[in-house]
């Protein structure tokens, strides 16, 4: 059988390698699990008894495009969040999941071609590998923007030549980024924005991880955008319930743009999409109209932060994050430190490289290994001082 090429140079996804790399090796020490992002802490107690109550739900196909009470508290909470007005029925798709949109909007919305040539689809490097698989499946061309120390760990697309830019259809870009935990700045935003309308190109904004922050709340492209008086079309936003409301099994998240962008994302959904099933979107609807659990998740990683910036304090090369919650630590080889930590502490974490690709001969985060602070707090505390010590001590 003859299969297609584009794929074929794809690495295989991160936690294969992880497994690939690790699993030879017995730990050092009862196994802590620091490589994913798949939070903890309590969700809503109120969980159970709405997926109860709404029990009958799941002897009916679910809708399509999301309850119209799903769709109403989506378009609330970013009414409340950025202060953007957006139609609930005509700007809102609930999603199975971000993953589900970030690959379905490329499908939905990329052209074949840009100017008459292939298109570019531009992603940060480091990146959530979705956006490069996404990309490949239309056919485009992923070009990878370093998003490193140099560039404030956000990708700087406006360095990019005009032959680039010209060609390009589509720009991720994930703020608060993962891994680095940096975040886009108002300044960072009108620029990139004001860019794509000079080369008219779309904006997926991957916002999964906003509601997790420091101080203030980080700004969202969907408000810049319409604070500048934007193309409506310009901006898609992504975002989840799987960190803001620690239901990552739930499997929630929502696409927010233009109605035109959204009218071609419901019409993919309508033959490839697997909706929310009814009683979980019940679920989801409370949950954007909730803030309180918000906050206080939010306090328990504001004493993550601190942890982590006491038993780190000193090291040459750390940078606290300003939100999301994960660590982007220097090491020397990130393969070797990730094998040494688990062989000697029993730590498990994540090759900073495994979520970049090699341009230029060099690959991002080959000096760095990624730390989810996820688990409870007393595990995360000994995981993190057995880490210092296995590749700090001096």
């Amino acid at each position: 059988m003859a299969f297609p090429e584009r794929f074929s140079n794809l690495p295989a996804y991160a936690f294969p390698r992880l497994r690939a790399l690790l699993d030879p090796h017995a730990p050092g020490a009862d196994p802590i699990n620091m490589t994913i992002g798949e939070p903890t802490h309590a969700f809503p107690d109120w969980v159970p008894q709405i997926i109860a109550e709404n029990a009958a739900g799941f002897g009916r196909y679910p809708a399509n495009d999301g309850t119209p009470d799903l769709q109403a508290a989506i378009s609330g909470w970013i009414a409340r969040r950025y202060g953007v007005s957006v139609d609930a029925a005509t700007q809102i798709l609930p999603l199975n999941g971000t993953r589900e949109g970030l690959f379905n909007a490329c499908v939905a919305l990329c052209p074949e071609t840009k100017g008459g040539k292939q298109p570019v689809v531009l992603t940060p490097n480091p990146f959530y590998q979705v956006y490069a698989v996404a990309a490949l499946a239309v056919g485009a061309e992923p070009v990878y923007v370093p998003a490193t120390d140099a560039t404030g760990n956000l990708p700087d697309y406006a360095s990019l030549p005009d032959d680039v830019l010209n060609r390009t259809a589509i720009a991720y870009i994930c703020s608060p980024a993962n891994p680095q935990g940096a975040v886009a700045s108002e300044d960072y935003w009108r620029e990139l924005i004001g860019l794509a309308e000079r080369h008219d190109f779309q904006i997926f904004a991957d916002e999964c991880y906003s509601e997790i922050y420091r101080d203030a709340p980080p700004r969202g492209a969907l408000e810049i955008a319409a604070q500048m008086g934007a193309d409506p079309e310009r901006v898609v936003l992504f975002n989840s319930l799987s960190k803001r409301s620690n239901l990552a099994g739930l499997r929630s998240g929502f696409a927010a743009g233009g109605p035109e962008s959204v009218k071609r994302l419901k019409q993919l959904r309508a033959y490839a999409g697997a909706p929310l099933p009814g009683p979980l979107q019940a679920v989801a609807a409370r949950a954007w109209s909730d803030e309180d659990h918000v906050t206080a998740n939010r306090a328990l990683y504001a004493e993550k932060y601190a942890i982590a910036d006491e038993i780190f304090a000193g090291l040459d090369g750390y940078t606290p994050p300003e939100a999301g919650f994960f660590l982007w630590l220097p090491v020397e080889d990130d393969e070797a430190a990730t094998v040494r930590l688990w062989r000697e502490a029993g730590v498990r974490v994540l090759p900073g490289s495994y979520l970049a690709r090699e341009t230029n001969g060099h690959t991002p985060g080959a000096d760095r290994i990624r730390v989810a602070m996820v688990a409870q707090k007393d595990d995360m505390r000994r995981g993190l001082i057995r880490l210092r010590d296995c590749l700090y001590a001096r």
